[in-house]
């Protein structure tokens, strides 16, 4: 008789559960630096996407189930990255990856094939490497503009008007290189001149070289792949050479920060490629969405700016593509859901993805610092 009673009593239980929709959380993991001069990037990242997340869970989550982010801080250090997504692989069981920043650390992945041995999408990486969004990997959702198109944006603007004489600054890694050969291509097919190349050491800020090299040849445009402390240290450092060049730098820049760094008369003047909407720009159906969303739920650590906008539209990806797949997703059926994507609008950035090519998005602005300091387009 008790026997029977407990049986009763648990298959009740489990029927209760079923019904009221109580399962596991449903684990997305994040590694991105969290330390170091690129901690605001996977700061932002990750306040973006939780943003959407705590969205999406007070309206009842997916299928019923809540979403929860988990990040480790791999301080921009490509071995850490390896490491720290491993783990996160085996403790948190994650249905996707999100977020990894830069190009010689999601290469790093690539290379020790993390992501195919696991069956792990992901989704939202902070580059536009054509190592990455040309790599074919399957199970790699880029959701931002390659940096060949930014760079092509670039060049197409500014070599018409008169701009000619180009000269490059650039991190000395993966990711700047990449931006490099680019730059150079573009140059050569439009028609421009390289007056001179520069470059840094990857997690620093010593430009001093970079900034003498270019200074010297005199050019005209200053097309620089760089992170937003070295990028800003090398504007006051040319500012101060008294050289009259138009500086612009790609999407991987803050604008706020530069300001911050280094005040808005000596940013003044520095353009900057977008690969999302304006944040300050509340006629877009994707910013009014998350301007809402901060009211209800105002991230602790992070202000709206470009890159909050990027971790939430990629969230936003991420969780269209996990209702596609249907209640109880595996990663492997939010992969199918990924590549199926097709002319989805996240709220003014139309993401598609097709073939071989790993990018979902072509969109490209570029805006400029006022005397105020503020981005104008």
């Amino acid at each position: 008789m008790h026997l029977r009673r407990w049986s009763s009593l648990l298959a009740g239980l489990a029927l209760g559960l079923a019904a009221t929709g109580a399962t596991a959380d449903l684990t997305v993991s994040q590694v991105a630096p969290l330390s170091g001069p690129l901690a605001p990037t996977g700061t932002h990242l990750r306040a973006g996407a939780q943003l959407y997340f705590d969205t999406v869970n007070a309206a009842g989550g997916v299928h019923g189930v809540r979403l929860r982010l988990t990040t480790r801080d791999d301080g921009y250090k490509a071995a850490e990255t390896v490491r720290l997504t491993q783990l996160a692989l085996k403790e948190d069981q994650p249905v996707a990856l999100f977020g990894i920043v830069g190009t010689g650390n999601v290469e790093a992945l690539l290379k020790e094939k993390t992501v195919e041995a696991a069956a792990v999408p992901v989704v939202t990486v902070r580059t536009g490497a054509s190592t990455v969004v040309g790599s074919g990997n399957p199970w790699l959702f880029v959701t931002r503009a390659s940096y060949a198109e930014e760079i092509g944006t670039i060049l197409r603007q500014y070599l018409p008007l008169g701009y000619r004489r180009v000269a490059i600054f650039h991190q000395d890694d993966p990711f700047g290189q990449d931006g490099l050969q680019a730059a150079e291509a573009g140059i050569k097919e439009l028609g421009g001149e390289l007056v001179a190349k520069g470059s840094y050491e990857k997690n620093t800020t010593k430009v001093e070289a970079a900034v003498k090299a270019i200074a010297a040849a005199n050019p005209s445009l200053v097309v620089m792949v760089s992170n937003t402390a070295a990028s800003a240290e090398f504007v006051r450092q040319f500012r101060a050479t008294g050289q009259p060049a138009q500086l612009v730098t790609i999407s991987v820049t803050d604008a706020g920060q530069v300001v911050e760094k280094i005040g808005a008369a000596s940013a003044h003047g520095l353009a900057i490629t977008q690969v999302v909407p304006d944040p300050g720009n509340g006629t877009i159906p994707l910013i009014r969405e998350i301007r809402e969303a901060m009211k209800r739920f105002p991230p602790k650590d992070a202000a709206l700016n470009h890159t909050l906008v990027e971790g939430y539209a990629g969230a936003k990806i991420l969780v269209e593509a996990l209702r596609r797949a249907g209640p109880s997703p595996s990663p492997g059926k939010l992969r199918e859901a990924l590549a199926g994507l097709r002319g989805y609008d996240a709220g003014g950035l139309p993401i598609s993805f097709s073939g071989t090519t790993r990018g979902g998005s072509h969109y490209v602005d570029i805006t400029i610092i006022n005397g105020a300091g503020r981005l104008v387009r």
